[in-house]
């Protein structure tokens, strides 16, 4: 019975006690945001114990006006960072579409440190805090999910720091997407969708952010027959821009198809899951877009000298409609459009410079 006792306890002490499954990596990303543009550089930066900074170029960038970060380790809303810029006034720090509260070192006026939450499941998932986006239309139940982006050419980063700054072609995405939104409101497009429960999407592009390498310069005017962006049989046209802000090309990406390139007098039709079709989009002669439902009227948008950085103009069947132009002041966050015709011609966002949130929109009607 002795033997038979020693025995069991050596079986127990010799079987390996059951693996502790290591804590899921999780992943956050911060911005360091200069009070003064300046030569391109990095800070010093110091994490707690089991975090660490995300390998790889497209995960540490510096631009004229900031350096951003990834960094992971696990689980946790509270790790604190420091950060040390010697001789680089720091302006705020942004994580997600959030100002952080930072405190400074009183013993070193360029020592930092703020607290960032670290729960993304990926860098990817963690990159909002790049994208300094305004939504004047967020909710894709509306029928139209509209964003525009911000771009700031002390920003830029990776491809766009190397070659001319895309100026007009900047200002012409903004231009073409004011027009496509009052086409879609004014066509019907956008209530048939939202009935459908399905939206269009117009989005530009953006050129600081290195895990969305997001050129050359283009704009989308997208469908998707579904209330989510990974609805089945989504188009996605990328509508690529000249110097002048003139489209040069469609390459349409349909969900399970891949890409179509449509040139100019070409038409690129839209279809919904089922294969019927909502919209024809055709490049015009001179970069404009011909924008058409189905029976419905045929939207022109063409511009003066074919500048459309400028000011776009839009036709209704051949005759004329509405006068379209915008000023983005990107470095003080404030956005106006007008649309000559409209009921409310003018439209004033006030947006947070540092994460493009709208604070505030006012519409100006005629006296």
């Amino acid at each position: 019975m002795r033997v038979l006792f020693f025995a069991a306890l050596l079986v127990i002490a010799s079987t390996p006690a059951p693996a502790i499954a290591a804590a899921p990596m999780t992943y956050a990303s911060f911005r360091v945001v200069r009070a003064t543009p300046g030569t391109p550089g990095a800070p010093q930066i110091a994490l707690p114990r089991g975090y660490t900074r995300v390998a790889g170029s497209q995960h540490q960038v510096a631009s004229r006006a900031e350096f951003y970060a990834f960094v992971k380790g696990p689980r946790s809303a509270r790790v604190k960072v420091s950060v040390r810029w010697p001789g680089v006034p720091v302006a705020a720090v942004v994580a997600g579409n959030r100002r952080l509260a930072v405190a400074v070192d009183p013993d070193d006026p360029w020592r930092i440190t703020f607290t960032l939450a670290v729960t993304a499941s990926s860098a990817g998932a963690a990159q909002a805090t790049l994208q300094v986006f305004s939504h004047p239309s967020g909710k894709t139940a509306s029928g139209v999910y509209w964003r525009i982006e911000h771009n700031d050419p002390d920003r830029a980063a990776g491809y766009w720091a190397r070659v001319k700054w895309p100026a007009a072609e900047v200002k012409a995405a903004t231009n073409f997407m004011v027009a496509a939104e009052a086409i879609l409101q004014d066509s019907g497009l956008a209530a048939a969708a939202r009935r459908r429960g399905h939206f269009f999407a117009l989005m530009g592009f953006e050129t600081n952010n290195l895990l969305h390498p997001d050129n050359p310069p283009h704009w989308h005017l997208s469908y998707y027959p579904g209330r989510t962006f990974g609805a089945p049989k989504a188009h996605v046209p990328h509508l690529l821009l000249d110097e002048q802000g003139r489209i040069t090309q469609n390459g349409m990406d349909i969900q399970g198809q891949g890409r179509s390139t449509f040139a100019t007098g070409a038409p690129a039709r839209i279809h919904d899951a089922a294969g019927d079709l909502v919209v024809t989009l055709t490049i015009r002669p001179g970069g404009g877009l011909d924008i058409q439902a189905p029976g419905g009227p045929r939207y022109s948008i063409v511009a003066d000298d074919d500048r459309f950085d400028r000011a776009v103009r839009v036709y209704r069947d051949g005759r004329a409609w509405r006068w379209i132009a915008h000023h983005d002041a990107a470095r003080l966050g404030g956005l106006v459009t007008t649309v000559l015709g409209a009921t409310s011609p003018v439209t004033v966002y006030r947006y947070d410079r540092l994460t493009g949130i709208i604070e505030s929109v006012q519409h100006n009607s005629p006296a």
